[in-house]
């Protein structure tokens, strides 16, 4: 049996491994940006900048995604058994298990798949606010809730 917290644990190395990945990117295409202006000169030069600094950019609102995520991720509340569907719940159905925390994909415990997804995700809309028993249509199947911890 996969825990919350061993959930949230999975989700937050997720987002934390993201950000450091995005910021190193962002220390290199910055080295880059010194190292060019200090190296060239004319059309091939503005031309290696402006590439740098769209990269750089793209970058940055990549940067600002993962950060929401770590916001979100610290509005989870690990309290077990939730009468209803929310941010934090474990929910188990009739088709698959979702943690509602963050979008971060498939979490393998113990051959027991798990996915680990944001509430904005079309599933979790159908799930928020529902309680055991519950049957949601989702792609033309009928889903039941089996259990919420």
């Amino acid at each position: 049996m996969t825990t919350k917290q061993e959930l949230y644990d999975f989700c937050r190395a997720f987002v934390e491994d993201r950000i450091a990945r995005i910021q190193n990117n962002i220390k290199g295409i910055q080295e880059s940006l010194t190292s060019e202006t200090k190296s060239s000169a004319g059309d091939k030069h503005e031309t290696g900048r402006a590439m740098l600094q769209l990269e750089r950019e793209k970058l940055g609102h990549q940067l600002a995604e993962a950060e929401k995520m770590k916001q979100t991720l610290a509005k989870v509340v690990l309290k077990s058994h939730l009468e209803v569907v929310q941010l934090g719940s474990l929910v188990k159905t009739s088709k698959a298990d979702y943690f509602l925390a963050i979008s971060t994909g498939e979490y393998k415990m113990k051959g027991q798949p798990v996915f680990c997804i944001s509430i904005q995700t079309p599933i979790a809309q159908l799930l928020i606010g529902k309680s055991k028993q519950d049957i949601v249509m989702f792609n033309g199947s009928e889903i039941t809730i089996i259990d919420i911890l």
